[in-house]
C-alpha cells in the first residue's frame, strides 16, 4: 500500500479523530465504535494506518489533549473493550494503528495535579513550580502557545505553575524520573494492547532551559517563522529557553527507548524556528521515525515556496507531508478554493511528495471549512481570538455519513449522523452545512 511496499519507510497515514469521525450510539458523539463500523471505508482508501486522537478520559478543555488519565478510555467513546475490537479489526483490515500520546502535559483534573496542590512536594515535582518574583510577577516572561501568559497563580501553594498551552493543562517536568517512568508505562500499557506505533504531541515542548531565563524578543527573520498567526504574541518572542535547551531532541532517544526499534514513532513540532532541521534532528538513527512540521502547509502556497522545502530537504525525506489536521483549517479552504478542482489539485499534489504521507479525516471528500458562530465553536484557541480565529474548530465537525458511507452535498440526511435531542440535533446541522459546503 505503501509508496515504498515496507509501511514504515514511508507510510500514509489516516488521521481520525475519535470524536467527530463516526457516531454509533445517537449520542452526537463520535466513538470508538463508530470508528471500526467505518473502517472498510478507510482501508479502500490505501492507506497503510491510522492515527487515533486522544479518547482518553478528559473535560475537553482542549478537545481531549487535557487528559486526566492516559490508559482509561473516555465513558463518551467506549470501553476498553471497544478499543480491543478496534485494533483487531484494523489489523484484520490490513492497517496499522497508531494513537495520541501527550506527554507535554496533563488536565489540571489529574489526580498528580491535585496532589501537588494539596501539599504533596512529590506530585509538585512531577511539574513545574516557581515562587514568584519578589514583587508577586511571574518568574520570567515565558509566553504560552496560545499566546497567554505561561504561569499561572495558585494561591493554595503560592506559586506559579508553568503551562505551555492553556492553563488548565499544567505542563509536566519531563527530567523528573518519576515523569518518565509514568510516561513508559503507559505506552507499554497501549503497546500491550496492540498498537503499532504513537504520534507524539508537541514534542518540541518537552524540555525547557533549566536557568528559567527570559525569551529574548523575536528577530523579524524568527518571528516569521514561529508557529502560530502573527497576531498571537507567542510569535514576538525567539523561543530559547522555554522548549528546545540543547538535550531537547536527544530526548527522542529516551522515548525509543520505551519502546524498542519496532514500534513506529511520529513526532509533531509545534515550533516554526529551524523547523526542518529540527524535524531532521529528532528524526536522526535512534530516535523517532518521522516528525513533520507545517513547511509543507507554506510550500503549498506556491510552487517556489514548496521547491524550497524540497530543496532544503535534500533528499532526507523524513518530513511527513500533510495539508490538512485537527489543529488547523481544511486546506481546501485556506490554500484553495473550496472546490472540488480545488480538493483534487491539492490531492494530486500531496501523491507523488517523496515520504510519508498524512490525510485528515474528510481530506477524501474534498470538504471544506464551515462557517460557525461563536456560540457553535467550543475551541479555546478559535474563541481567544474571536472573530479572528485559527479555524480549530472547523475540521473536528462530524463527518457527513449515510448507511452506505460518507456523503456530500444533497446526499446527506437531514438529521446527519445523529438523532436524539439538542446536542446531536445542533451537531447533525454541522454535518450537513459542512456536507453542503463540500459541494
Amino acid at each position: 500500500m505503501s509508496k515504498t511496499g515496507d509501511w514504515r519507510k514511508a507510510p500514509v497515514i489516516y488521521e481520525i479523530y475519535v470524536r467527530s469521525f463516526a457516531d454509533s450510539t445517537g449520542s452526537g458523539i463520535g466513538d470508538l465504535r463508530g470508528v471500526t463500523e467505518r473502517l472498510e471505508h478507510v482501508a479502500a482508501l490505501g492507506v497503510d494506518a491510522i492515527w487515533l486522537c486522544p479518547f482518553f478520559v478528559s473535560p475537553l478543555d482542549d478537545g481531549g489533549y487535557d487528559i486526566v488519565n492516559h490508559r482509561e478510555v473516555a465513558e463518551r467513546h467506549g470501553t476498553i473493550e471497544d478499543f480491543d475490537a478496534l485494533v483487531a479489526r484494523a489489523h484484520e483490515l490490513g492497517l496499522k494503528v497508531l494513537i495520541d500520546q501527550v506527554f507535554n502535559h496533563t488536565s489540571c483534573d489529574h489526580p498528580k495535579f491535585e496532589a501537588a496542590i494539596a501539599g504533596d512536594e512529590d506530585e509538585a515535582a512531577c511539574y513545574l513550580w516557581r515562587d514568584p518574583k519578589p514583587d508577586g510577577t511571574a518568574p520570567n516572561n515565558w509566553i504560552s502557545q496560545f499566546g497567554q501568559p505561561a504561569w499561572t497563580w495558585n494561591h493554595r501553594r503560592r506559586q506559579y505553575y508553568l503551562h505551555q498551552f492553556l492553563p488548565c493543562q499544567p505542563s509536566l517536568n519531563l527530567r523528573n524520573p518519576r515523569v518518565r517512568e509514568m510516561h513508559c508505562e503507559t505506552i507499554n500499557f497501549w503497546l500491550d494492547r496492540g498498537v503499532d506505533g504513537f504520534r507524539l504531541d508537541a514534542v518540541t515542548s518537552y524540555l525547557y532551559d533549566e536557568s528559567l531565563a527570559d525569551n529574548p524578543p523575536a528577530r523579524p527573520v524568527v518571528q516569521d517563522q514561529v508557529s502560530g498567526p502573527n497576531y498571537n504574541p507567542y510569535t514576538y518572542q525567539d523561543h530559547v529557553y522555554d522548549m528546545l535547551p540543547g538535550d531537547g531532541a536527544a530526548f527522542a532517544e529516551t522515548v525509543r527507548s520505551w519502546v524498542g526499534g519496532d514500534v513506529f514513532l511520529l513526532g509533531e513540532s509545534t515550533s516554526g524556528n529551524q523547523s526542518i532541521k529540527l524535524a531532521m534532528d529528532f528524526s536522526e538513527p535512534g530516535r523517532l521515525d518521522f516528525c513533520y512540521t507545517h513547511d509543507a502547509i507554506h510550500g503549498a502556497q506556491g510552487p517556489q515556496l514548496m521547491a524550497d522545502v524540497l530543496r532544503d530537504l535534500d533528499g532526507r525525506w523524513r518530513l511527513p507531508w500533510w495539508f490538512s489536521c485537527h489543529d488547523q483549517p481544511r486546506h481546501n479552504s485556506k490554500l484553495g478554493d473550496g472546490t472540488p478542482e480545488s480538493a483534487r489539485f491539492f490531492a494530486l499534489l500531496l501523491a507523488p511528495l517523496p515520504g510519508p504521507v498524512l490525510i485528515y479525516q474528510g481530506e477524501e471528500l474534498g470538504l471544506s471549512q464551515p462557517k460557525l458562530s461563536y456560540e457553535e465553536n467550543t475551541d479555546p484557541f478559535d474563541r481567544l481570538y474571536w472573530p479572528d480565529p485559527p479555524g480549530r474548530e472547523g475540521p473536528r465537525v462530524p463527518i457527513p455519513w449515510t448507511e452506505d458511507g460518507p456523503a456530500r452535498g444533497d446526499d446527506v440526511p437531514a438529521r446527519g449522523v445523529a438523532g436524539g435531542g439538542p446536542r446531536a440535533q445542533r451537531r447533525a446541522e454541522l454535518v450537513s452545512r459542512a456536507a453542503q459546503q463540500a459541494g
